[in-house]
């Protein structure tokens, strides 16, 4: 499993969020840097996000959602076209970083 997963529940439709396009970026003084990507599966979930036994060093991160097309597909607007959220390691555990998303509003908070 990734040391860093994630999952989308779209809460307007009680359901997964399957195809999002998520990227993992790691602050880099004031730029952020890429270091992992991929598009959630029918589960709304992201398997591999980071390479099988890779591990990011403790700092910050930010998971960058493409929440647009997504609603767009489904024919729905959206006030969030782009969700980022921001959050700091402090080890090598795992982290598991979710969404619960609708087109007018989204939440977060650490997993399990």
């Amino acid at each position: 499993m990734s040391q860093i997963t994630t999952h989308i529940l779209d809460t307007s439709l009680g359901k997964p969020a399957e195809g999002v396009q998520i990227s993992l970026q790691q602050k880099k003084g004031a730029d952020w840097e890429t270091i992992a990507s991929g598009k959630t599966n029918s589960d709304g979930r992201v398997a591999d996000l980071l390479e099988e036994g890779k591990t990011v060093a403790p700092g910050v991160y930010r998971m960058f959602f493409e929440t647009g097309p997504y609603y767009e597909k489904l024919k729905t607007k959206t006030f969030y076209p782009e969700v980022g959220i921001v959050f700091e390691t402090f080890d090598e555990a795992h982290y598991h970083v979710p969404l619960l998303l609708n087109p007018f509003g989204f939440s977060t908070y650490r997993g399990s």
